[in-house]
């Protein structure tokens, strides 16, 4: 099966039997080499909205920062976006950084520092980082590297993408002609289901052309309980989502053979800043040896940094001859050990966790029955 895009695509006989069909690569000498370099590569265009925690009702105080999520922009060249398909869609990513689950059927994880040379510098560069923080309103640095970056992925033949939509088109004009107003069609099967990120801020990015793309979008749940969406991003643009402290899933796409999202995540540069970050959506679909290895140096350097400070700080009072302040060390004290239980809580013992499966601890809302039995779909 050919796609009508020039990107770069799955390579032949490399998808797994329970993925079909399997997409034909782009022809290489359409596919440009060199390293990164921001000004080849970025295009950068401001979103047109920023929207605010305040906007979609939730606590001012919610989170590192008052900006929920951007409406969709320009990121990445066309070029950039090829260098990243043939890196992510390589046969060494699927061979071996695949994983399923609950939430999501196919992802790629953890495979940019090896694999991905490109897509590693992409979003290690500071320009790069400069641009995300900006939207985001707080200087942000990648998670760890295990999550540069996580890949969504959602194929279907020819025959299913005009089977979709003309079901949709149906749907369509029977509710119109009926009065009927609602979710759409397409939302009853997303591509992720209803979750919270592990993790403070994600870029979306999206690799697939989506010019015959309906549906698509990111839904959120606002503080009063209602759903409002986020048009989905073109090929090349991204959205930024505040996403450990926002409900959201990604909705259905029709009239496209494919949907493949990068997911980067990001935490505050800051080692003062809280860091609210969780395992509990990422610990069965990661090698954990990799994940518990990276999730404990950076959070011990966040440690370091904080304790080193402390001294600093304590020093500079010993020699103007200050009295300790008993109470101000104590809330340091406090604060750090439960930084670090925090940090034992996410750190479950392998064999007590169970592969692919993601229970609803990290949803922030009670969820229906409906809901409840969409979570049970096997992947």
């Amino acid at each position: 099966m050919k796609m009508d895009t020039a990107d770069g695509l799955i390579p032949a006989g490399i998808m797994p039997a329970s993925w079909k069909p399997v997409i034909e690569p782009v022809s290489a000498d359409k596919i440009a080499t060199g390293d990164f370099t921001p000004e080849k590569h970025i295009q950068y265009e401001p979103p047109s909205k920023v929207h605010t925690m305040k906007d979609l009702n939730l606590p001012e105080n919610t989170g590192i920062s008052p900006i929920a999520v951007s409406e969709p922009f320009r990121l990445f060249s066309t070029g950039a976006i090829h260098r990243m398909r043939a890196e992510v869609l390589s046969k060494d990513v699927w061979d071996n950084c695949q994983y399923s689950s609950n939430l999501a059927q196919c992802q790629l994880r953890g495979f940019a520092a090896k694999y991905a040379p490109f897509v590693y510098d992409t979003w290690k560069h500071p320009e790069t980082l400069a641009i995300i923080s900006k939207i985001a309103g707080v200087e942000l640095v990648t998670e760890m590297d295990f999550e540069i970056a996580h890949i969504n992925i959602s194929v279907k033949s020819d025959k299913q993408r005009e089977e979709e939509v003309q079901a949709f088109v149906e749907k369509k004009a029977f509710d119109e002609d009926e009065g009927i107003a609602g979710c759409p069609w397409e939302d009853n099967k997303p591509i992720v289901d209803w979750h919270t990120d592990s993790y403070p801020f994600v870029c979306v990015t999206m690799l697939s052309d989506c010019t015959s793309m309906i549906g698509g979008e990111t839904a959120l749940k606002t503080g009063n309980g209602e759903i409002v969406k986020v048009r989905g991003p073109q090929m090349g643009c991204a959205v930024v989502l505040q996403g450990r402290y926002i409900e959201h899933q990604a909705l259905r796409a029709l009239g496209t053979t494919e949907r493949i999202t990068m997911v980067t995540s990001f935490r505050p540069r800051c080692p003062n800043l809280p860091d609210d970050t969780v395992l509990t959506t990422v610990r069965p679909i990661s090698n954990l040896s990799e994940l518990y290895s990276q999730y404990s140096e950076y959070r011990l350097e966040i440690l370091e940094e904080r304790v080193r400070a402390q001294l600093r700080g304590f020093r500079e009072n010993k020699r103007d001859g200050k009295k300790i302040n008993v109470k101000a060390m104590k809330d340091f004290i406090a604060r750090q050990e439960d930084f670090l239980a925090h940090m034992n809580r996410e750190m479950i013992e392998e064999e007590l966790v169970t592969m692919g499966s993601i229970d609803d601890s990290h949803l922030l809302t009670a969820k229906d029955d409906e809901v409840k039995k969409k979570r049970k779909r096997v992947a």
